[in-house]
């Protein structure tokens, strides 16, 4: 599966939370690629992050689709960036996450500002698990999230 990772700007949310396309040349896909207030969290954590770190969230486009979103979602310390991803549910299953983690995972190893990336999943997040260990990611630990539950801790040194 091919996808690019195009940075995303507050404009794209802006458009995205009005129920448009974020550029002209990207439909939107058949199932929405996160709920209205889970773009503005994605919006706003973008917002801060970009203060430390930039690109601080991509478009995860498939063609000419948008099928899901990444984002830093916290600057650790310097070169060590947390990420965040998610693909709409119509879109998953197709290869579309791999092959994005991949692509950033690539990005990071070309960007001397990035050490390592690092990520969460649920422990019972079996795709998301597999996703992360595809792109290179080792388990390197699990913690107890108060919102979350239990976590697996994953990073890539880059």
């Amino acid at each position: 599966m091919n996808v690019r990772l195009v940075p995303a700007t507050q404009t794209h949310f802006a458009l995205l939370l009005d129920g448009q396309p974020p550029e002209p040349e990207v439909a939107l896909p058949d199932t929405p690629v996160a709920e209205p207030e889970v773009l503005a969290m994605l919006a706003g954590l973008a917002e801060a992050v970009s203060a430390l770190f930039t690109p601080s969230a991509w478009l995860i486009v498939a063609g000419d689709e948008l099928v899901g979103l990444m984002s830093v979602t916290s600057v650790l310390d310097e070169g060590r960036l947390q990420i965040g991803y998610g693909v709409a549910p119509g879109s998953q299953g197709r290869g579309h996450a791999s092959a994005a983690v991949a692509a950033l995972v690539g990005w990071a190893q070309s960007d001397d500002r990035v050490k390592a990336l690092y990520a969460e999943t649920r422990t019972d997040n079996i795709a998301s698990q597999r996703v992360l260990e595809r792109g290179g990611f080792v388990r390197t630990g699990e913690r107890l999230d108060e919102e979350d539950g239990a976590l697996f801790c994953w990073q890539v040194d880059c």
